[in-house]
């Protein structure tokens, strides 16, 4: 009884977030405040019912019972805050009562409960370490920033009463942008168009050598731009291709490795990045380096060559691996899967629908909303859906009524000339797309798939609510303390000794305190902590000039944050991906760190070389006369790319000796690292090495010890290597 009303609840819940969300975002109906304390109430709720205290005791019926109790408090914590909201920021802002302390406190302990349910301790330990730093701040030595302390009531107040806490930009993003994305996501899998991902990433690779893991490595990209969740990621991909890459001969530490490494670069690839990018629209300021405001399409395309130089070295590194252990082709051109299906126009409907919305100029919380509307048309007439006829004439003759009535209705009032207007038309699909979806609940052709996709969003999304709110109390801390401009000018000091340097400290900095969180999350605390300083490190204090965009350095810290998915000894995205693999955890996290180590050059390489995120040195974008600057620096970094493969694999044409193999390993070192003489010495050596191995004698053996499969043989020079 008490599971049956739990589970009722969650999809009662699960229903009103995203409904919630997606009219919200789109109308403003409510003040900013009140936005978020419904949606942090909503999305916090359905955490405490879903997750339980802990796995071991899901089944303790008082302890379920205890469950919906922390989510009613909480509940009524925010429903406090909205009653209340004007008074707490105008009539007392700063002269709060005993009873707004109390919720305060209750709350923040509750958020701190959400987090570490849905996504682990480690999130809020670092919370409860700030909190601790701003209670302690006295008693701080010298080197860890002493500050004059703050009783438990300032602490709680500054945490949950207002928007520099727990509501404040964190959960913001998570609103307006994120959980939009989530629920763009889940539509779309409804649809069946995920298995298109898997589909297309087996047309084009899968007659190709080792042709599983690079359908892992295609699928991950194209799945983790959608989800931007490495380890939702690996879970989703790693399902359907771990098994393919373990029939295929691949040991279990490989498998999931690769899928570990091929899932955590997913929130790089443009055009969705996941949470990060829409973070980075709040928080980078353009103004100190004399720049015009940030706009989305700026950092997808920033964000793009890097993502594809990323995945283009997974490709390489699996390919010549898999030539090395001797994997031959999995599947003639004739048993690939054919990519003329409904599944293949919906997916290729939504993402270009996507992407021109935002070229238009939409912004991307508008543009998302519009394409989830083509991915629900799209959806009414899919035959793979198994609803019958007239569910589905129902369903777009009530789309089509609803959305004439808005659109009329709205063309009679200010503007009658809106009803030849295509946004206005579009505009009016968003109440359409609501009221199908709703009317969808009561069908029993469509309740099913509906009321999945909300599901499904909700087991994807609450976590990030929890999240946001958990950082939020830790940029409270560091807004109260000072903290934020304190941690920068222990940096600054590096900077003025070498660039190079400042850069490792704040390599070091994400990829630890990446360990364990949401790579989103790394970037908002990285981002928050040393924000301020970025300006300082992008000046050279010689002479004023610009070294590096602030894009670049939030791209720098973004990136890092995602390598810390595939960093042993916390990986997650590799625990993930080690636990469909049946594989031990260690040995698969530092196999998917050999497997992603280009990541951890990436960085400093557009740091150094702005063409490569199509940008001037001055920060603004390329233009057709700096083509062959962008054109040099992307073929320096693709030979260095191919060079670093075939030195982690082993193999290029045939199986490297190790002498060749450290020879492509030097030569995508000085290839990487971006200094003209030195990438010239390189190439020379990456040419030297490869006329080597072209002109090694025929008939080699190479055994490859510790993988699975038989002695690798070369008989003549035009021979693939067979098993």
């Amino acid at each position: 009884m008490i599971d049956r009303v739990r589970i009722a609840l969650v999809s009662m819940l699960s229903v009103a977030i995203s409904i919630f969300t997606i009219y919200e975002v789109n109308y403003a109906s409510l003040p900013p405040l009140t936005q978020l304390a419904v949606f942090s109430l909503l999305g916090s709720a359905i955490c405490f019912l879903m997750f339980p205290v802990h796995k071991r005791w899901k089944d303790v019926g008082w302890l379920r019972v205890f469950d919906m109790g922390l989510a009613v408090l909480f509940a009524l914590c925010c429903g406090y805050l909205i009653s209340e909201g004007q008074a707490l920021t105008n009539d007392r802002a700063g002269d709060y009562t005993t009873l707004d302390h109390w919720v305060a406190i209750l709350a923040t302990l509750l958020v701190l409960e959400a987090t570490r349910r849905s996504i682990g301790l480690a999130l809020p330990i670092l919370a409860g370490v700030f909190l601790l730093y701003a209670y302690y701040g006295r008693a701080m030595p010298d080197w860890f920033f002493p500050h004059r302390g703050y009783d438990i009531d300032r602490i709680a107040s500054q945490a949950f009463l207002g928007s520099k806490g727990v509501f404040g930009v964190a959960m913001g993003v998570m609103f307006r942008y994120v959980f939009l994305f989530v629920v763009f996501g889940a539509f779309l899998e409804m649809s069946g168009a995920t298995q298109f991902i898997i589909d297309f990433a087996q047309r084009m690779f899968g007659s190709f050598s080792g042709g599983p893991a690079m359908v892992s490595v295609a699928g991950a990209g194209l799945m983790g731009s959608l989800s931007g969740s490495a380890v939702a990621n690996a879970v989703t991909t790693g399902t359907f291709t771990i098994p393919m890459m373990r029939s295929a001969g691949f040991k279990p530490t490989i498998a999931g490795g690769i899928t570990a490494a091929a899932a955590s670069g997913g929130a790089l690839m443009p055009p969705v990045m996941g949470a990060g990018a829409y973070m980075m629209l709040e928080i980078i300021d353009n103004s100190s380096a004399g720049l015009p405001p940030i706009t989305f399409l700026q950092i997808a395309k920033a964000a793009l060559v890097p993502a594809l130089l990323y995945y283009l070295s997974l490709l390489l590194i699996v390919y010549f691996y898999s030539r090395r252990i001797g994997r031959a082709p999995e599947a003639t051109a004739a048993e690939r899967p054919s990519l003329l299906n409904y599944e293949g126009l919906v997916f290729s409907s939504a993402l270009g629908s996507l992407v021109a919305f935002l070229l238009v100029g939409f912004t991307p919380f508008r543009a998302v909303t519009y394409s989830l509307e083509v991915i629900l048309l799209l959806s009414i007439f899919s035959p793979r859906l198994k609803v019958s006829r007239a569910s589905r004439c129902l369903a777009i003759t009530l789309f089509l009524v609803v959305m004439a009535a808005v659109a009329i209705t709205r063309s009679s009032g200010d503007n009658p000339d809106s009803l030849s207007d295509w946004k206005a038309w579009a505009d009016a699909g968003i109440p359409a797309m609501l009221t199908v979806m709703l009317a969808g609940l009561l069908s029993r052709d469509w309740r099913p798939l509906i009321h999945g996709a909300f599901m499904q969003t909700a087991r994807s999304g609450v976590a990030l609510v929890s999240a946001g709110g958990c950082v939020g109390v830790i940029i409270g801390v560091v807004l109260l303390t000072g903290v934020g401009t304190e941690f920068p000018n222990a940096i600054v000091p590096l900077a003025e000794q070498s660039l190079m340097l400042a850069l490792m400290a704040i390599m070091f900095c994400s990829i630890i305190l990446g360990m364990g969180l949401p790579s989103a999350v790394c970037y908002l605390l990285m981002a928050t902590l040393i924000g301020p300083v970025l300006g300082k490190l992008a000046l050279n204090p010689a002479d004023g000039t610009l070294l590096f965009t602030p894009l670049a350095a939030h791209l720098f810290i973004f990136y890092f944050g995602m390598m810390s998915m595939v960093t042993p000894p916390v990986a997650l995205a590799a625990y993930a991906s080690a636990s469909i693999a049946k594989a031990k955890i260690m040995p698969t996290a530092m196999a998917s760190f050999r497997f992603a180590l280009v990541g951890f050059t990436l960085p400093y390489m557009f740091i150094y070389r702005p063409a490569l995120l199509l940008l001037k040195q001055d920060g603004h974008s390329v233009t057709f006369r700096d083509l062959p600057t962008v054109a040099l620096a992307i073929i320096a970094a693709v030979v260095g790319i191919v060079a670093l493969a075939a030195g982690i694999a082993g193999h290029m044409r045939r199986p490297l000796k190790w002498p060749l193999r450290i020879a492509f390993l030097v030569s995508a070192a000085m290839l990487l690292i971006t200094i003209d003489w030195l990438n010239l010495a390189g190439a020379l050596l990456f040419a030297a090495a490869a006329v080597l191995d072209w002109r090694s004698p025929a008939g080699e053996v190479e055994s490859v010890e510790g993988e699975e499969g038989p002695p690798v043989e070369v008989d003549d020079p035009g021979r693939e290597a067979e098993e």
